[in-house]
């Protein structure tokens, strides 16, 4: 039976104190199954303290992810910052390993005014040395670029389709709401699927057997993302989302980003398990 492990981007609000390990607890104690560790603003785990964090999470049965820092953007107009987005890549990566994390999700970058091809090929490029770097030195994860939610940046949901496809060491990591923000539609059931289908079939089987998804609620505008919101204060079809989540067998991590992170990973667990739950009587 397909499963997804539902949880919160971050530490739960509801957590105290603040700190890593007992938000695992927390995510625990709830009856979630994962964690993404926000390391956007930077990396703030050396790799002894990943190693006790991925020991409480081991023995909790908690699944870990990260997200990379947001200052990485591939397709600079300097080197030094290039250099600067891989380096940050590499190093959350290495922590990542550390943390037994299953993926690393990160933003590639900016389109900087260019053409969005040429803007491709230099996220493409300069991923593809950083890909390098970790075969090299074995660090064995799962980078993930992420749908995007603001039409500045670089990552429509063609463009991180065809970057996996390409480099195929990376996975997608997609977010449903940064799409419906960014697109103005995907949403509903029809489009959700479809989203799902064209992943199947640009990544065959795999991309859904082990998927990486991102769900808030969202207000956007005509240039894309604002701010995340709670989902009931948002447009964002949910309830249709879980079916195709259902329906479509995808196995993986859900990982929740709305403000109250810990209330909606609920709220999506309990309308995902009961939609399973009626297909598997019927």
């Amino acid at each position: 039976m397909a499963k997804l492990a539902f949880g919160t981007a971050g530490i739960p609000v509801s957590t105290h104190p603040q700190t890593t390990i007992d938000g695992i607890k927390r995510v625990a104690e709830l009856g979630l199954g994962a964690m993404e560790v926000e390391f956007v603003q930077g990396v703030y785990l050396d790799e002894e303290q990943a190693r006790q964090v991925a020991g409480v999470a081991r023995s909790l049965k908690v699944a870990l992810s990260v997200h990379a820092p947001y200052f990485i953007n591939l397709n600079a107009r300097e080197a030094r910052k290039i250099r600067m987005g891989q380096s940050i890549l590499h190093r959350t990566a290495h922590i990542a390993g550390a943390l037994d994390a299953r993926s690393v999700v990160f933003h590639a970058g900016f389109y900087m005014g260019d053409a969005a091809e040429e803007a491709y090929q230099a996220v493409k490029r300069h991923l593809s040395e950083v890909l390098a770097r970790l075969k090299t030195e074995g660090i064995d994860v799962t980078l993930r670029p992420e749908v995007s939610g603001r039409l500045s940046q670089f990552g429509s949901l063609e463009e991180i389709l065809r970057l996996c496809k390409e480099l195929p060491e990376l996975q997608p990591a997609i977010d449903f709401a940064h799409w419906h923000a960014r697109s103005g539609g995907f949403n509903s059931y029809a489009e959700f699927m479809a989203v799902l289908e064209q992943m199947r079939g640009e990544l065959g089987d795999g991309a859904l057997e082990d998927a990486h998804f991102h769900i808030a609620g969202i207000a956007y505008g005509h240039r894309g993302e604002r701010k995340h919101l709670n989902l009931k204060e948002s447009d964002l079809k949910y309830g249709e989302l879980l079916k195709a989540l259902a329906d479509s067998r995808a196995s993986g991590l859900a990982i929740c980003e709305s403000p109250n992170r810990e209330d909606d990973a609920l709220l999506l667990k309990a309308g995902y398990l009961g939609l399973t739950a009626a297909a598997g009587a019927g």
